[in-house]
């Protein structure tokens, strides 16, 4: 038998302490100038993936809260659905992967990032073992199905980017939407994918259990350099241009408790983010979970902050996509993301980080 992961105090008792302690800094919040927009819905695509597992944090100790914020976590299958909300208004903001605001200028749409969630993608890519046992080359996946979170999300990009590299165009296999969650699991296990692009746990659960044959990894930085040639970014927090300026205490406000979020994720222990994170996120095994973040932990933004060799590498990659317009092609780096808000959130909290500032007013 396990020794037990979590103390005495219930997680109830341990999340309402964790509540009071934010809240008291509600005052220094209110002594600042408020949020103009208090009440928000931010869009995402996985909510129980560790790629936003800063937000969960900010949700759960009610950092978003202690900021003024009333903050509804939209939940979507996958990063492009996610910016569909954003697109159509049903949402005010939205996170997922950094390439999604470069693509978002094929929308005609000028979209800022203000708070780096990760340093890293956090995508892993990896074939059937059951289906594809005697596996060498991704040119064996022609014809099969590959799995990713949801269609034109960053995953199936990051699926597109590796078979292309193998001569494996498009056209040659069929891509499925799969999640984030269990689903994702199920229809590996079952057969329905030979291949599948996702986030964690899921890729942990399956990895660890024998499921998948782990080809490209960027849950640490060093695969992420290797992969792309550079640092890469991952997960991060954006919004319309014309947000941005219409209600900046309100970014503020959300970078605040994004940046909050990962300053408490530095020092976090496994008893922590048991006691903090839903059960049900993850998918009734604790253990997989913890194993999961410790692949991802140094893929974690420290500080909300963009590195600027990190942006220069995403708009390099996202130049290179096909079919990517001239919007797209021609525009600096410096246009796509800001690192104000962060920085002030970062000073506010005395956050220690190892990202180098990225241009960006």
């Amino acid at each position: 038998m396990r020794p037990p992961l979590v103390p005495d105090l219930s997680r109830r008792q341990w999340l309402w302490g964790a509540a009071a302690a934010a809240l008291l800094g509600q005052g220094l919040a209110h002594a600042q100038q408020r949020p103009e927009k208090p009440r928000l819905t931010l869009a995402l695509g996985g909510k129980t993936a560790l790629y936003y597992l800063p937000l969960t944090i900010a949700e759960q100790l009610k950092y978003f809260s202690a900021e003024g914020l009333e903050v509804d976590l939209q939940d979507h299958a996958g990063d492009s659905l996610a910016q569909q909300a954003l697109l159509q208004g049903q949402a005010d903001l939205a996170a997922g992967g950094f390439e999604r605001v470069i693509l978002l200028r094929q929308h005609g749409v000028n979209c800022r990032a203000f708070a780096a969630l990760g340093r890293a993608p956090q995508l892993v890519f990896a074939v059937n073992a059951r289906t594809l046992p005697n596996f060498k080359h991704l040119v064996q996946l022609k014809g099969r199905r590959v799995g990713v979170t949801a269609l034109e999300a960053t995953s199936h990009w990051f699926a597109r980017m590796l078979l292309a590299r193998a001569g494996v165009s498009p056209a040659d296999v069929e891509f499925v939407g799969v999640g984030t969650s269990t689903a994702a699991v199920g229809a590996l296990r079952e057969g329905r994918i030979d291949a599948i692009s996702d986030i964690d746990p899921v890729m942990t659960q399956l990895e660890l259990r024998g499921d998948i044959r782990v080809v490209a990894d960027t849950r640490s930085l060093r695969g992420t350099q290797e992969l792309y040639g550079g640092p890469m970014p991952g997960g991060c927090v954006y919004a319309p241009q014309a947000f941005v300026v219409r209600y900046p205490n309100t970014v503020q406000a959300v970078a605040n408790a994004v940046v909050r979020a990962l300053k408490w994720l530095q020092t976090a222990g496994p008893s922590d983010i048991v006691r903090a994170v839903p059960e049900s996120y993850m998918y009734g095994d604790r253990a997989i979970y913890l194993a999961a973040l410790e692949k991802a932990r140094e893929a974690l933004s420290p500080d909300g902050m963009a590195a600027e060799e990190g942006v220069a590498t995403a708009h390099r990659v996202v130049a290179q996509y096909p079919n990517g317009s001239a919007a797209v092609r021609s525009q600096a780096p410096g246009t796509t993301y800001t690192n104000d808000f962060a920085r002030r959130a970062k000073a506010k909290f005395q956050v220690s980080g190892l990202s180098r500032d990225a241009t960006g007013a």
